[in-house]
């Protein structure tokens, strides 16, 4: 068995060249070297070619609704707060649907880690624009291109409390696993946005396109500085994409601040099927 074996069930369907192919590696990596297992997570898949991983991964894990990944992860963590959590969805799913749910689960601080593949498009509907995609954009349902302005992810999380925001770019295996190994050390919320090239609908943002615009956070960038995080995620607006931990700080975590919390015991562990009938004559 090699190493990252232990990860994968069935062979993944992406077209040939797509990003999703080394994010999936990437993600594999980053767990098989944190010494998980597949059973010691829980994973929570969204809607579109991101998703489609739920097939490909081998964990814990549920396919969920539209835009409806965060806020069953967030249902895990609450269950069983000893369980490492990891949402992984695109970016229409989690900025466009599921926008509202990206937003209280920054501001919560829940302990999730969350990747996000964002390559622009709806690539699993084939190629209708995203959220991310830029002013101007075409696609068969906007063939004059799009109206409004992009969202930007970076700014959005930041703006909204989220404790770990990061980048990376799906043509650099090893940035990615590295960008993704300290999201999911790290506790509270944490963003890994992942530049992903669509080589099928997107002819636009390119593997050419992001090794052109975007480049490494150097290393005197200091990832407590909130100003500076900002800053450097703003570049986004004009087309450069930072890569690398631009935001880090320790805050309280949700599920630690909730009345039913115990650090010795999970709700799982502590609301066992024995206890129904104590359940029951409570509430009848």
């Amino acid at each position: 068995m090699t190493k990252n074996e232990k990860f994968s069930a069935y062979n993944p369907t992406w077209c040939p060249g797509c990003g999703d192919w080394g994010i999936g590696m990437a993600i594999k990596s980053s767990l098989t070297q944190l010494g998980m297992d597949p059973s010691s997570l829980a994973v929570v898949f969204g809607i579109g070619c991101s998703g489609n991983m739920n097939d490909f991964l081998n964990a814990y894990a549920i396919h969920s609704l539209h835009g409806r990944a965060l806020p069953n992860a967030v249902g895990m963590k609450l269950a069983n707060h000893k369980m490492p959590v990891i949402v992984i969805a695109g970016d229409g799913d989690t900025y466009g649907e599921g926008g509202n749910h990206f937003l209280h689960a920054c501001r919560g601080n829940h302990d999730i880690t969350l990747i996000v593949h964002d390559n622009g498009v709806y690539g699993l509907t084939t190629g209708q624009v995203a959220p991310t995609a830029n002013k101007g954009a075409k696609s068969k349902s906007t063939p004059t291109g799009i109206i409004e302005t992009p969202v930007f992810p970076l700014t959005l999380a930041l703006t909204q409390g989220a404790t770990f925001v990061g980048q990376s770019f799906a043509g650099d295996l090893p940035h990615m696993v590295d960008t993704i190994k300290k999201g999911i050390t790290h506790k509270g919320f944490s963003l890994v946005n992942i530049l992903q090239p669509c080589v099928t609908f997107n002819k636009v943002n390119t593997y050419q396109y992001y090794i052109k615009r975007s480049y490494k956070l150097p290393e005197n960038h200091d990832p407590k500085d909130y100003k500076q995080a900002i800053d450097r995620a703003l570049e986004m607006n004009n087309e450069r994409y930072p890569l690398g931990v631009l935001y880090q700080v320790e805050k309280p975590v949700y599920h630690e601040q909730t009345a039913s919390y115990n650090k010795e015991k999970s709700l799982v562990e502590r609301k066992r099927f024995e206890d129904s009938d104590i359940l029951i004559k409570e509430f009848t």
